[in-house]
C-alpha cells in the first residue's frame, strides 16, 4: 500500500488512472487521465511538446542517496509542466523540504518507510519554504 505525503501529511493515494512508461507512451496519446512513470535516468526531453495533456508525472527515486529525480523534476517544471509532480521510492523525511523545492507536489512511500518515520517527521518539515540554510541565516 502506498503513502501519499502532502504538506498536510499522509494520505491515501486517490490516482486510479494507472501509469505509462515514457518509451510505451504513443505519439498521439490524448487518453482523458495520463500519467507517467520516469525512471532516474530517463531523459525528461522525450516528453517536450506533450506536457499539456499529462495529468501526473512519478519520479522513481531508487536510493535516498541518489538525486537525480530533483533535477528531473526542476527540468520538468522549468519545461513548463503544470500538472502533478511525485516523487516515488526511497525519499526519507530529510528530503521533503528539497523535493518540494525543486518542483515536488507530494511523494509516495510505501507503508513500512512510513512506519520508520511517521508523519509528524514529514509535517516538520511541510514549511518547507523555511527549510533552507538562507533562511537559517536570516533569522
Amino acid at each position: 500500500m502506498s503513502i501519499i505525503v502532502t504538506d498536510t501529511g499522509f494520505e491515501p493515494d486517490h490516482w486510479t488512472h494507472g501509469f505509462t512508461l515514457i518509451d510505451q507512451l504513443a505519439a498521439n496519446d490524448a487518453s482523458p487521465a495520463i500519467a507517467i512513470d520516469l525512471a532516474s535516468d530517463a531523459d525528461p526531453s522525450a516528453l517536450e511538446g506533450r506536457l499539456d495533456w499529462i495529468d501526473l508525472i512519478r519520479v522513481d527515486f531508487p536510493s535516498f542517496a541518489d538525486g537525480r529525480g530533483f533535477t528531473i523534476a526542476r527540468r520538468l517544471r522549468l519545461m513548463g509542466f503544470q500538472g502533478r509532480l511525485r516523487a516515488r521510492g526511497h525519499v526519507i523525511a530529510d528530503q521533503y523540504a528539497m523535493a518540494r523545492r525543486s518542483g515536488f507536489d507530494e511523494v509516495e512511500i510505501d507503508a513500512d518507510l512510513a512506519a520508520r518515520q511517521p508523519e509528524d517527521q514529514w509535517r516538520a518539515r511541510a514549511n518547507w519554504t523555511a527549510h533552507d540554510y538562507q533562511a537559517r541565516l536570516r533569522a
